[in-house]
């Protein structure tokens, strides 16, 4: 009898063990935020093919499953960061050329350059990055002395927001560019009759158009170095704004051969190529690449006062910057999208040229929809036009680091009364109540922890200013967690399936060396990345 007793017990256990299910990965011993509706937090998750099975408590999960154990060490688990905003391929391309971020004078500039042209002695120097609001003397530069130092090769440096460049002599010939020369949407600057070499906004275009375009190859070497750096930061996801149909191809390439593993939402840019390519195809969807959508311009950078105000700048009498194109472009081009069924997208930085968007946002959406078009920064807005957010489900999406980069010299452009309804994130996130947060790189730095610390703390890392930028304008730490994960995603009209750590969902998460949500906020802007996963597997380790 008692043989026949623990005959049974071991048929029992092992048909219970048979019964459970099998799983690739169980994450445990973790603080695991799930960023779910509740906003749960908990200790472990399984995942199968590539998504979360469930998410509890080690002990009920592996009464369920079993499967490779990993031991997150206590520390904090989040789902992968979705950069809202960003331009993946065109920083990649940046890794192949000058980086001129974090330049002090033009002198600095000068070095940088040489030693480039030096390393690479043929073709076009192409240099991004400098910005002379962080030099002593905050004037733009000649191109007297890149005239001289390369009388040879043609050269553009672009500015940090790429709304401004600065050409040599040899790249303005080839432009055919001229003084006194005019450009809509633009400025070629011309100091005492001659070329200072500044290019403002769509004046960029004509010596650009000369640059010979990237092979398939020097393509996919620029996304895969940029794929390499945002896992490091803990980037699963990236919203790739205002690129070529052309690229597609080569990304598709890339996702099918497994080589390029980022998903990837991207917005082409308003051309006529852009828009026969998806219109003639319709909307493309995979695990990894979405392409629905259009990236349009209202204005420039308020940086190099192209962005488009109301009244003029304060410190610039009589000059207000200007629109990339006329009026009834944007309204026809809302149509066409509209018609179409495509996502809008626009890029409006000046009070002038959100109040001009959001107009004609409101005049194709006629009130409340979840057609999810999105305004990029939505940076100074006037306090009279924050309503038509919400009257028409606009969406803005904002980059928070713009605030703390930008503070030191915003007020001399806006005074001190317009100044307050710019980066003015918290009265925008009431609006409909989420927004979308993402960097715009290579704008700003890749790191979505300065992202999130920026968002909440609203402080440069020296702790400047001591009560921080505009604090009225701050969010919480749950409210820029979901700027940066489930908000992100629902903004790409992807949060059934990543943005948060639910059953059903891509198992793509990051591991902590500190938990943002509890760390002390002068020290959140040093919380490192120690693990990135997408779809269950380890894509970066420091």
């Amino acid at each position: 009898m008692i043989r026949n007793f623990f005959f049974l017990a071991i048929c029992i256990l092992f048909i219970s063990c048979n019964s459970q299910e099998q799983a690739d990965l169980i994450v445990h011993n973790a603080v695991v935020y799930t960023v779910d509706e509740q906003f749960s937090v908990a200790e472990a998750f399984s995942i199968r093919d590539g998504k979360i099975l469930e998410t509890g408590s080690l002990k009920a999960i592996l009464k369920k499953c079993k499967g490779e154990l990993l031991d997150a060490g206590g520390r904090p688990v989040f789902p992968g960061f979705i950069d809202g905003h960003s331009h993946f391929y065109g920083y990649g391309q940046g890794l192949q050329q000058v980086d001129l971020v974090g330049t002090k004078s033009w002198d600095e500039i000068l070095e940088r350059v040489s030693k480039f042209a030096k390393e690479n002695p043929d073709g076009w120097i192409i240099g991004r990055g400098w910005d002379q609001n962080d030099w002593a003397k905050r004037e733009f530069p000649d191109n007297s002395m890149l005239n001289k130092l390369f009388s040879d090769r043609p050269l553009i440096l672009t500015r940090i927001d790429g709304h401004a460049a600065i050409a040599n002599k040899a790249a303005l010939d080839l432009a055919g560019l001229k003084p006194g020369q005019k450009v809509s949407g633009g400025e070629v600057e011309t100091i005492n009759g001659k070329l200072s070499g500044i290019l403002i906004d769509n004046a960029q275009g004509a010596v650009y158009s000369r640059i010979p375009d990237q092979t398939p190859a020097q393509i996919a070497e620029s996304l895969m170095d940029a794929q390499k750096n945002c896992f490091a930061v803990g980037l699963t996801s990236v919203t790739d704004c205002g690129i070529s149909h052309k690229l597609i191809p080569v990304i598709t390439e890339l996702h099918k051969k497994d080589q390029l593993k980022m998903r990837i939402y991207a917005m082409l840019s308003d051309n006529e190529e852009n828009f026969d390519f998806l219109f003639k195809r319709g909307a493309l969807k995979t695990e990894r690449l979405n392409v629905r959508s259009f990236k349009v311009y209202m204005d420039g950078a308020l940086g190099s006062r192209g962005a488009c105000l109301l009244k003029p700048y304060s410190d610039k009498p009589g000059y207000s910057g200007f629109l990339l194109r006329e009026k009834s472009y944007f309204a026809e081009v809302a149509q066409k999208i509209a018609k179409a069924g495509f996502q809008m997208n626009t890029h409006a930085i000046g009070d002038s040229a959100n109040r001009e968007i959001l107009n004609v946002y409101a005049s194709v959406l006629k009130g409340k929809n979840d057609l999810r078009w999105r305004i990029e920064h939505a940076q100074v807005v006037d306090q009279g036009d924050f309503k038509l957010f919400a009257e028409n489900n606009i969406i803005p999406s904002v980059q928070s680091t713009h605030a703390t980069s930008d503070m030191y010299w915003a007020g001399d452009r806006l005074g001190s009364e317009r100044i307050k309804g710019a980066y003015a994130f918290k009265q925008l996130l009431n609006q409909n109540g989420w927004l979308i947060l993402g960097t715009d790189f290579p704008v700003e730095n890749i790191n979505p922890i300065y992202t999130f610390y920026a968002a909440v703390v609203r402080k440069d890392m020296k702790g400047y200013p001591v009560n921080g930028y505009q604090m009225e304008n701050a969010i919480s730490r749950e409210e820029a967690l979901r700027g940066m994960t489930i908000w992100a995603a629902r903004g790409q009209f992807e949060d059934k399936e990543k943005g948060s750590l639910e059953a059903g969902k891509f198992a793509d998460f990051v591991i902590l060396d500190q938990d943002i949500m509890a760390v002390d906020a002068k020290d959140l802007y040093k919380v490192q990345v120690l693990k990135t996963y997408l779809n269950g597997h380890n894509v970066y380790a420091k």
